[in-house]
């Protein structure tokens, strides 16, 4: 057997029987069984700042250039691994707050576990509607965006061809986000209820026409439903809604509004501005002109754990329930729960999803590159022993990551169905 050969078999085996001792704590690095007199140190890999700041060239006699390389990797494994718990506490509190106010008592281990404990107490709950109940789900999305100037910032750090202030990062596969001075083309999140010229998704203080979660005082199709025949509208409301409404508003329109042409946004405007945006995010994919791929993974990943969206706004309407009391508590549920469900299913699904993928590549580049890195067996060993566990643990999260995100858009479905198996709008 070749000394490469032996190089690619042992790594796997190498890899397992040292990072079990350096699960726990990675800060000065003991000595490992079978390997006396081990040198090196290692970062605190709970803390970026102390990855950031640490030399691996210098401490594991490492290339310079194989050092920085490292250095990303493992920078993008601690942030994926940020992302990931990030996520999964997010669905931890809201799928468990539409388990328990539907009635599913117990604890839930993380997110994965509450949404399916919602999904499953979502299908009870609609048992108490009845076969004849109609769900009708209308959703304006969430915008989530990653913040270009924090992109900029960790490109800098992370990629030394890169110089601070220097990256013009341009956005693709969505849209500029942030504080516009002037007009605004495409939507406005108000900061407070406000004049709305087109559609609005929120609240209305005067005349609607659209879909409308609450009763409508007014026409439903045309059919009227003044005063006491005031009702739950399945279709197009024209009057006074009581709830969140999804089209035009005569007044003030309290939430979002997609502007049908340039105007004054009090508020976050998504899509373009007649003047430069105040802290600018993109809602799709950060582009930076220059920048290795190993920090590019790292730093999408960052961005992603700290992604900022607009509320979802949602118009709910339950039509033939044959429990009103109990329709009443599925929609409180729903409009309580779901937006923070919806901010990972449509906000952040498509983009976390390619960072998983991008950031597992950058590991596996990585852990190839160990193998050969250092021309001291004992600090090839010593730094072996030290990325073992966020290594490891970075390939976990990008598998985790991307099963919050089914799980998130299976309890969106779930939420939108009719019990009779009629889909929701949406």
């Amino acid at each position: 057997m070749t000394r490469k050969i032996m190089r690619r078999v042992s790594w796997p085996i190498v890899f397992g029987a040292l990072a079990a001792p350096f699960m726990v704590n990675c800060g000065a690095l003991p000595k490992v069984p079978g390997v006396p007199g081990l040198p090196g140190n290692c970062p605190d890999m709970a803390s970026i700042e102390a990855v950031d700041n640490f030399d691996f060239a210098a401490n594991f006699k490492l290339d310079a250039k194989v050092g920085a390389k490292i250095k990303a990797g493992v920078g993008a494994a601690v942030e994926m691994k940020a992302l990931a718990d990030k996520l999964d506490a997010d669905l931890k509190t809201a799928c468990g707050g539409l388990a328990t106010d539907l009635g599913a008592g117990g604890t839930f281990n993380n997110g994965q576990d509450a949404c399916k404990a919602a999904i499953d107490a979502i299908g009870k709950f609609k048992a108490k509607l009845g076969a004849s109940a109609s769900i009708k789900l209308d959703i304006d999305p969430p915008k989530c965006g990653v913040s270009i100037d924090a992109y900029g910032d960790c490109a800098a750090h992370c990629d030394a061809t890169v110089k601070p202030g220097s990256v013009e990062a341009s956005c693709e596969g969505g849209e500029l986000q942030g504080s516009c001075s002037a007009q605004c083309s495409g939507s406005c999140e108000m900061q407070a209820a406000a004049a709305c010229n087109g559609e609005c998704s929120g609240s209305c203080d005067a005349n609607v026409s659209g879909s409308c979660d609450g009763k409508c005082d007014g026409k439903c199709d045309g059919k009227a439903t003044t005063g006491a025949a005031a009702a739950t509208c399945s279709g197009k409301c024209e009057g006074k809604c009581s709830g969140n409404v999804h089209g035009s508003c005569s007044g003030k329109c309290g939430g979002s509004c997609k502007l049908s042409a340039g105007a004054s946004c009090s508020g976050t405007c998504t899509g373009s501005c007649s003047a430069k945006m105040t802290a600018p995010k993109c809602t799709g994919t950060v582009k930076p002109p220059q920048m290795s791929a190993d920090c590019k993974a790292k730093c999408d990943a960052k961005v992603q754990a700290n992604a900022s969206c607009t509320p979802p706004h949602i118009a709910l309407r339950i039509t033939g329930a044959a429990d009103a009391t109990a329709a009443a508590t599925f929609q409180a549920a729903i409009e309580k729960n779901l937006p923070v469900v919806l901010n990972v299913a449509i906000g952040m699904g498509k983009q976390v999803g390619a960072v998983a993928g991008n950031v597992k590549t950058v590991i596996e580049g990585a852990q190839a590159t160990i193998q050969t890195a250092s021309s001291d067996k004992m600090a090839g060993a010593a730094l072996v022993a030290c990325v073992a566990a966020p290594f490891k643990g970075a390939i976990d999260a990008a598998a985790g990551v991307q099963a919050s995100v089914n799980v998130s858009v299976n309890v969106q479905a779930s939420a939108s169905a009719s019990g009779s198996a009629k889909a929701g709008g949406g």
